[in-house]
Order: structure tokens, then C-alpha cells, then sequence
């Protein structure tokens, strides 16, 4: 097989995107910072219209066979990219003129190119240097506003991931040792003949790696932190975009394993408590940042979903990359309300909001109602599709467990969608703080794609399932 670099241009242009704006913020003036968001959006769009004339094309691979060009990739590609653009958006509100807005956007940008490589990963190797080259960049991020919320998150998250990262080593380092390959081509076989508590334990260690980056138990802890304290474009970005290449890594490293093992127990286990956990947690939270880093732990149990039941339903994978957009663009609509409103930093903060803001207020209710997974919205689609596909495969427990966590989540995001019409008060007056405007139609724009998304999945499912 050949290098193929071609095949690897998004991944590419994202890459010299970055050191295009960290140079180039280097010699620019404060008051010129804003070339780079430029420069970085080009990027992103440029390799998402690369992406889109990828997905047209045929399966390929790439790298000698260790990075898969296929639907599954070109579907990560849009989503990732795309996402990463409306976060420079809300940025454009929140870091404009800042001392370190060059170097935002190279981190972003970085980041959005390991969960890139991550996605299109058909070895151990590279999903490992996928993972490095997301996470990285995030640690800066987290930290990068310089409060003590923001460093005490900061070093939460890179203790978390130093310690995954190592169990993701030590499991690549067991599997490679144990079957003599890393290349998913031929993983299976040896692994079928290998000791099975070595096998358990390097796939379990690979796992608790891409948890890790998709904040799934039990590599969650750092999410709620990182999405209280960071700013709000980061707290968007961290929540959405590096889940795509690690929830679609995971599918493919348990799409590729023997049946020795019972991985499909073991990742339906994993999902169920993630989206428990997730769930049980947000109901006491009233920072409504923390109250989102809760409800995404609980999102990756959904999206577990279809991992768990991988080659044994022929609704898994569509149901996964359906959710994987549809989450994506809800939760987007969510964090840019907070970040229209930055100074709101409770629930009650929000009185009064709809009766002054009713098309900001709208969105964040389309946004919330559509995390629960509300029709016509996009998760709710999403989340059809992934119980089908359990149900398909013959999990009824798992498909009974995502319906009942499902209804429970609807209690906390109600606590926050109570008070946006409710009479301001004393304390909450009526004009308050103006929203930013990026922000501000950023989250309508979100939210109304949630719906349109929707509304054509739903039509095409109802065509094809006829």
C-alpha cells in the first residue's frame, strides 16, 4: 500500500492552518488579531469542502493502511470541522483583542485535527497519536483565560489525561504484544488465540483512553470542571468536537476485536453509566455551564449505544453518525446562549430572558428540549435510531435503560427553561446585560439547523424503513 497523502488533505490543511495563525499572531498587532480568526476559518472550511468531496468518493487507505478514508470518515470530517467553525464564532464575542486569541485558534484548530486523525484511524498507533494530538491542545485551552477556576480545571483535566493516556499506551503496548500487529487488518485473529485476561486488560485500557477524550465514565470527572471554568467558545469546543473522533475510534477498535470477549456487555455497561451518572449528577448543579458538562457525560452514554452493539445491527453505525451531528449542533445552541450571556452564571440568572430576548430564549429551549431528545430536533432521531438499533441486536435492556434515562433528563433541563419566562425580579431585572451578538444568532442559527436536521433525518427514515 502507499502513503496516499492526498487522501489526508483536511487533516492537512487543518494542521498548516494552525501554524499559519500562531505565526502569524506572532507579528500582528492586538488590534489586528482578528486576521487570524480569518485565517483559521478558512481553514476549517476549506478542509470541510475537501471532506465533502472525499465522502463522494470511494473507500480508500492511506498511511500504508493505517488510516481509513471511508463514510464513516468523511461524515467525522464535516461534523468536526464544521463544528469547530460556529465555535470561532462564539469566540469572535469572547476572545476578540485578547492577548492569547492567535493562539486560541491554533490550539483549536489542533485539537479539531487529532479528532480528525482519530476518526479515520484503522491502527493502534495512530489512534494513540490521534488522542496526544487532541488532547494537548485542550489543556491549553482549558486554562487559557488565566483564572483560578480555569487552572484548577486545567490541571484536573491533564492529570486525567496523563493517567488515561498511559492506560491507552499500556493497551496498545499489550495488544501489539500479544498479537505481534497494530493494524486493525489483522488484529482479530491473533487476539482470538491470545490469553484472554491480556487481551481483556489492553482493550480495556484503549477504551478508558477514548472515554477519556469522549468524558464517558469512568474518565468523566474532568468535564463539568472544564466546561465551568474554561470560557464559553472552549467549554463548546471541548464538549462537542474531540467526542466525534473518539466515539468513532471506539467503534471501530470494538468492530475490529474476536468475539472471545464479551465487549458488547462491556461498553453496554459503560453507556448505561455514563448516561446515569450524567444524569444524576446535573440534577444538582445550578451553574448552567456545569449543569451542560454533566448533561455531555450523559450524551456519551447515548452514543455508546451503537459501539455497544457494532456488527450486530445494521442500524449502528447510521445511528451513530446521525447522533454524533445531531448532538453536535444541539449542544452547540446551548453553550452559545451562555456565552451571549457570559455573566450568568446561575440557573435563576436566566429570569426574565424570554420576555425581552424571545428568539435567544427560543433557541436555548430548542436547544435543551433537544438534548433531552424532543421531535422535531436532531437528538431525537438520534436517539430512535441508537434505541433501534439496540433493540435490533437484541439489547431490550439497554434500549428500556436509554429510554428511561432519557425521560429522567427532562427534570433538569426543565429547571432550566422554567425561568426564562418568568416575571423578572429585583434581583433579575428585566434589562440586564445585552447579549453578545455573535453569540446571540450563532445560537439561533443552531438551534434551527437542530431542527431542519431533524426534520430531514425523520423524512429519510420514515422513507427507507418503509
Amino acid at each position: 500500500m502507499a502513503m496516499r497523502p492526498a487522501l489526508l488533505l483536511p487533516e492537512i490543511v487543518l494542521f498548516l492552518g494552525a501554524l499559519a495563525a500562531l505565526l502569524g499572531g506572532s507579528f500582528l498587532p492586538r488590534t489586528r488579531q482578528w486576521v487570524t480568526r480569518v485565517v483559521a476559518a478558512a481553514a476549517l472550511v476549506l478542509a470541510a469542502a475537501m471532506a465533502a468531496v472525499a465522502l463522494a468518493g470511494p473507500t480508500a487507505v492511506a498511511m500504508e493502511g493505517s488510516f481509513t478514508v471511508d463514510p464513516t470518515t468523511g461524515v467525522a470530517r464535516l461534523v468536526a470541522t464544521l463544528g469547530a467553525l460556529v465555535v470561532l464564532a462564539l469566540a469572535a464575542d469572547e476572545i476578540d483583542g485578547s492577548p492569547r486569541e492567535s493562539e486560541t485558534y491554533a490550539l483549536l484548530l489542533l485539537s479539531t485535527t487529532g479528532t480528525l486523525v482519530l476518526a479515520g484511524a484503522d491502527d493502534l498507533l495512530v489512534v494513540a497519536v490521534g488522542f496526544l494530538l487532541t488532547s494537548v491542545p485542550l489543556y491549553g485551552l482549558i486554562g487559557i483565560s488565566g483564572t483560578a477556576v480555569a487552572a484548577e480545571a486545567a490541571m484536573k483535566t491533564y492529570l486525567l489525561g496523563a493517567l488515561f493516556g498511559i492506560l491507552l499506551l499500556a493497551g496498545v503496548t499489550l495488544l501489539y504484544g500479544v498479537s505481534g500487529t497494530t493494524s486493525y487488518v489483522g488484529l482479530a485473529d491473533p487476539l482470538a488465540a491470545a490469553p484472554r485476561a491480556v487481551v481483556a486488560a489492553g482493550v480495556v485500557g484503549v477504551l478508558g483512553g477514548l472515554l477519556f477524550k469522549a468524558g464517558g465514565v469512568p474518565a468523566h470527572f474532568w468535564v463539568p470542571d472544564a466546561a465551568q471554568g474554561a470560557g464559553g467558545a472552549v467549554a463548546a469546543f471541548l464538549t462537542t468536537v474531540p467526542k466525534i473522533g473518539a466515539v468513532v475510534a471506539a467503534y471501530r477498535l470494538v468492530g475490529a476485536l474476536p468475539d472471545t470477549l464479551a465487549w458488547p456487555l462491556l461498553v453496554g455497561v459503560l453507556a448505561v453509566a455514563s448516561m446515569t451518572v450524567g444524569n444524576l449528577a446535573a440534577y444538582a448543579q445550578t451553574d448552567p455551564r456545569r449543569l451542560l458538562g454533566w448533561s455531555t457525560v450523559s450524551q456519551v452514554g447515548y452514543l455508546l449505544v451503537p459501539v455497544a452493539v457494532a456488527g450486530r445491527s445494521d442500524l449502528a453505525l447510521p445511528s451513530l453518525l446521525l447522533y454524533l451531528a445531531g448532538y453536535t449542533v444541539t449542544n452547540l445552541a446551548a453553550f452559545a446562549v451562555t456565552t451571549a450571556f457570559p455573566r450568568r452564571r446561575e440557573l435563576s440568572a436566566y429570569r426574565g430572558v424570554g420576555r425581552r430576548f424571545p428568539w435567544l430564549a427560543a433557541a436555548l429551549v430548542v436547544a435543551l428540549l433537544g438534548l433531552v431528545g424532543t421531535p422535531p430536533t436532531a437528538v431525537f432521531v438520534g436517539k430512535l435510531t441508537t434505541t433501534a438499533a439496540a433493540w435490533d441486536a437484541g439489547d431490550a435492556w439497554l434500549a428500556v435503560l436509554v429510554l428511561l434515562n432519557t425521560l429522567a433528563s427532562l427534570f433538569y433541563y426543565l429547571r432550566w427553561i422554567a425561568p426564562l419566562y418568568a416575571r423578572p425580579t429585583a434581583e433579575h431585572p428585566e434589562d440586564g446585560d445585552p447579549p453578545a451578538p455573535w453569540s446571540r444568532w450563532t445560537a439561533v442559527a443552531t438551534a434551527g439547523l437542530s431542527v431542519l436536521l431533524g426534520l430531514g433525518a425523520g423524512v429519510l427514515w420514515a422513507v427507507f424503513s418503509a
